[in-house]
Parts: structure tokens; sequence; C-alpha cells
């Protein structure tokens, strides 16, 4: 992938996560007010506590992604980049290699428990599996890992400290 193609895919990618984070806050938003309403009118609603309770955490899930892709999250970067240059790279890119080993196995494990959920549902709302709630764990995992994946092959695409960077604070002290 050429640099200017992983940067049109990098923008579009963050266009879509932010798509869905921002749907994610606005039902979030609606769900939690119709049962405030509900609630004071006298005629509480049995589903929508259970129900904000999962669009928080699918919220908390692609948001994490979200964060990821705009190094707002998950590596530590600002550990890194306080790093001297000829240490950041390799520091980078082993860090880039855990975070995403690690959500391979997130992910990995979150499909491999979906089908063991699909006989349970939501309490307060039978008709949806738990396999629906749970999906956002696998899904979610794979985010993560395009989003770092990108970082890592940034990482290896680079050839030396970014022009103009101020040095690190190791640097900066030899």
């Amino acid at each position: 992938m050429t640099a200017g193609a992983a940067g049109g895919f990098r923008r579009g990618y963050e266009r879509v996560l932010e798509w869905v984070v921002s749907a994610l806050v606005i039902a979030l938003a609606v769900e939690v007010t119709v049962g405030v309403v509900f609630r004071f009118s006298g005629h509480a609603l049995d589903w929508y506590d259970e129900l904000a309770s999962v669009l928080l955490a699918w919220l908390t899930f692609y948001g994490a992604a979200l964060a990821s892709l705009k190094r707002a999250h998950i590596g530590c970067p600002e550990l890194v980049d306080a790093l001297p240059w000829r240490w950041r790279r390799a520091v980078g890119v082993l860090v880039q290699l855990l975070v995403i080993a690690f959500f391979l196995l997130l992910g990995g494990v979150g499909a491999w428990i979906l089908p063991v959920l699909a006989t349970d549902a939501m309490t307060s709302l039978p008709q949806v599996p738990m396999s629906v709630v749970q999906s956002v764990i696998p899904i979610s995992s794979l985010l993560i890992v395009v989003a770092e994946a990108l970082h890592l092959i940034d990482l290896l695409r680079g050839a030396g400290p970014p022009s103009g960077a101020a040095p690190a604070l190791g640097e900066a002290l030899q």
C-alpha cells in the first residue's frame, strides 16, 4: 500500500469510526432521555437501563478503536515519544506488535465465545441474543488491530526523526 493510499484509507476509516461513535452517542442520549421521560411519567420502561448499559459498552469499545486510530489510546505513545529517536522506532514497533497480539487474542476469544452465548438473551429484551450484544468484542478488536497496523506501517516506513520535531528529553540531555 502506497503512502497516499494508506493516508486515504486512514481518513476514510477514521470517518467511518467517527460516524459509528457519533451514532452510538446519539442513540444512548435518546434512549436514556426516553427512559427518564417514561419514568417521570410513571410508566417506566423495563428495558431502558439494560439497553443503556449495552450502548455504553459498545460506545466504549468502538470509541477505543477511534482513539487507537488517533493515537490517543492503547499503546501509551507519549512514553515511546519521550525516548531518544534511535530507541523510539524499535520500542514503537515492539509496542505495536504487543498491542496487535493482545487484540488478536481478545478478538479470537470473543469470536470463539459467541456461539456459546447464542442461546442466551438479554433479560429485558429476550428477542436480542447475547451473541449480538457481545459481538462488540471481536468486531472492535479487529477495528483496533487495523488502527494499530496502520501505525505499525507508518513506523516501519519512517526513516528518521520527524522533521522539525522537538528532541525527546533523553536527546536534549545528551
